[in-house]
């Protein structure tokens, strides 16, 4: 009878036993920390933009006269994220405009290609000192300090309009930040091509510039936004027998000199920039054939450039804020060859609205004056720029 009673007893027990195995769930294993990690957010990216866009009309006398059309110029898409502990990456996209009738068989409009794509390694970081080391598709050793003074998307900086070289070329370059804003030191080894161009020789071209900021560090100065730099440009080019030829007398090895040095003093200002610039360029060239008829002669020729521009807001601040109206002007002398005295002078003036922080447009005249039978023809056009920062 007892035995009966107590199996009835458990057998009662039994949906309770159920139900609290229902309600209450086991324990959680001892190690829940691997469980409950959430997995790691991938790096930000940095991502920012700049278009130029223009309308052209062409005032000279010619076969050209009266020219006009619509242009998309450029446009810079720059990506930027971290790879690590001091270490990052930056890749820009130059988007432009074919305007090569060798290119058009492929295609006549709008391509992509890589202006700027380089890794960074900060390697020193110090309160007083700062350097970074830079390899890949890189900022040459001038011009995008130039561009920090004039607007690049009104013309080219006068050395890059002037052909002295290219704005960006694959290698490695450093910069070191000089201690109480006193400027930097920038320097680079480069194919030599610019970034338009796969490597063509087995010469490297070595350049630096070292810029200097006296006034930065005191800010009551009315002479702190002014900077002077200095910078050489040593390079080479194969000549163009370097792989002989039938008649020729030998293979050519030797490199041809291609050199440039220059100084620049600026004053950034949101009143008042001005920039002046000098610079020098050395050109060795070939003659002949290399044959014994014909034979081979190097020629050099030396070239100068000397430039001025300035960009004023005659009218005062609005609420704190500069006024949108900008005046610009520039003038280049260009010489192309000293001993033939072969030259030409660039004109731009004209006037710069902004319509907002980011975005502004011009209204500017723009003119290639060739003097003595400099190899450049003469224009003379109307523009109408844009540009818009994002």
């Amino acid at each position: 009878m007892q035995a009966k009673i107590v199996a009835l007893a458990a057998f009662a027990f039994i949906p309770a036993i159920a139900r609290a195995q229902t309600t209450y769930p086991p324990a959680p294993p001892k190690d829940t920390a691997s469980a409950q990690a959430k997995p790691a957010s991938p790096p930000p990216i940095d991502f920012s933009g700049i278009l130029f866009a223009n309308y052209w009309y062409r005032g000279d006398r010619g076969p050209q006269k009266s020219a006009n059309k619509f242009d998309v110029e450029r446009a810079y898409l720059t990506f930027r994220m971290p790879a690590g502990d001091k270490v990052s990456v930056r890749i820009t996209a130059d988007v432009f405009q074919q305007t090569s009738s060798g290119n058009d068989a492929f295609y006549r409009g709008w391509v992509v290609r890589a202006k700027y794509a380089y890794l960074q390694y900060n390697y020193l970081n110090r309160p007083d000192w700062k350097a970074n080391a830079r390899i890949g598709l890189l900022h040459t050793v001038f011009i995008d300090h130039d561009e920090l003074f004039w607007p690049r998307w009104l013309s080219a900086s006068p050395t890059e309009r002037a052909g002295y070289f290219s704005s960006a070329d694959a290698g490695l370059a450093t910069t070191i930040s000089f201690p109480k804003k006193m400027g930097e030191l920038y320097a680079t080894v480069t194919n030599g091509p610019g970034y338009t161009s796969r490597e063509l020789d087995r010469f490297k071209d070595y350049a630096a510039r070292v810029t200097v900021t006296p006034w930065a560090s005191n800010a009551s100065s009315p002479l702190r936004s002014i900077d002077f730099s200095v910078w050489g440009y040593k390079g080479a080019t194969a000549s163009k027998f370097v792989d002989g030829g039938i008649g020729q007398v030998g293979r050519v090895g030797e490199g041809l000199d291609r050199s440039r040095w220059g100084i620049h003093a600026g004053r950034l200002d949101p009143r008042l920039t001005l920039g002046v610039e000098f610079a020098s360029r050395h050109e060795e060239g070939e003659l002949g054939s290399n044959t014994v008829a014909a034979p081979r002669a190097v020629i050099d020729s030396t070239g100068t450039l000397i430039s001025g521009y300035a960009i004023a807001r005659p009218f005062p601040s609005i609420a704190g804020k500069p006024h949108p109206l900008s005046l610009v002007a520039r003038w280049d002398r260009v010489n192309v060859n000293t001993d033939k005295d072969s030259r030409y002078d660039v004109v731009i003036t004209g006037l710069i609205w902004d319509l907002s922080t980011k975005a502004s447009l011009s209204l500017d005249y723009q003119e290639n004056n060739p003097v003595e039978g400099a190899p450049i023809a003469s224009s003379k056009l109307w523009y109408a720029h844009f540009v818009a920062r994002f």
